[in-house]
């Protein structure tokens, strides 16, 4: 389901779920994960598609919702992921290339969220864009001081 389609509470709920994975979204109040869940779409990738590949552009977060990818980086397998893991969140803030591929070993079924639609939701929600900014500032300390370690 493309975003700004009508969405059923449950299915709201279920996306809102998958936003927690993301270290991005996990501490936020219900209320902010709302939001960006009312902006999320659903896509579909069949067994061997390409979801991303490694150096396109990139503006779209994804949380897989169902089925199993492998990630790939240099041409070589890296890790697998599954059900509730997610790639891509960094293209919310810097549409920079993307730094792997990640393939469909099966039938996939993802959550997305378009770099646009999460600045509109930054935009109008000030409070949210502090709380993302600062748990993004504390990520970046803590890789900081493991580099240093």
């Amino acid at each position: 389901m493309p975003p700004g389609g009508r969405i059923s509470a449950k299915g709201l709920s279920r996306r809102e779920r998958a936003l927690t994975e993301a270290t991005l979204f996990a501490n936020l109040p219900k209320r902010h994960l709302r939001s960006i869940a009312k902006v999320t779409g659903v896509r579909e990738y069949e067994k061997g598609a390409s979801v991303i590949r490694e150096g396109d552009p990139g503006s779209t977060f994804y949380v897989l919702l169902d089925g199993r990818a492998r990630v790939v980086r240099g041409g070589q397998k890296v890790t697998h992921i599954s059900a509730d893991d997610f790639f891509g969140e960094i293209s919310l803030l810097d549409a920079g290339s993307r730094t792997a591929s990640v393939i469909a070993e099966s039938p996939l079924r993802c959550l997305t969220l378009d770099e646009k639609d999460f600045a509109k939701i930054l935009a109008s929600e000030p409070v949210l864009a502090t709380r993302i900014l600062r748990g993004l500032a504390a990520r970046l300390r803590r890789s900081e001081r493991s580099a240093l370690s």
